[in-house]
C-alpha cells in the first residue's frame, strides 16, 4: 500500500477513534442515569429500555473497534 492509502487510512482511524470516544462518553451517560434511578423504576419498562440503549451502545463501540483493527490490518501493521 502507498503512502497515500495509508495516511487516508490514518485519518479514518483517527475519525473513528473520536467516534469510539463519543459512543463511550453516551454509553457511561446512560450507566450513570440508570444508576442513578430508583431500584423500582430500574425493573420498569423505563429502565429496560436504558439497559438495551447501553448494551447497543457497548456493541456500537466494539464494531468501531473492529473495524479500527482491520483498517490497522489493511496497512499492513
Amino acid at each position: 500500500m502507498n503512502r497515500t492509502r495509508r495516511e487516508a487510512i490514518d485519518d479514518l482511524i483517527e475519525q473513528l477513534e473520536n467516534i469510539q470516544q463519543q459512543i463511550e462518553a453516551l454509553k457511561d451517560e446512560e450507566q450513570t442515569a440508570y444508576d442513578n434511578m430508583p431500584e423500582g423504576l430500574q425493573c420498569s419498562e423505563r429502565g429496560e429500555t436504558i439497559t438495551e440503549a447501553i448494551d447497543n451502545l457497548e456493541s456500537a463501540e466494539s464494531s468501531v473497534e473492529e473495524t479500527i483493527g482491520y483498517l490497522t490490518s489493511a496497512k499492513g501493521e
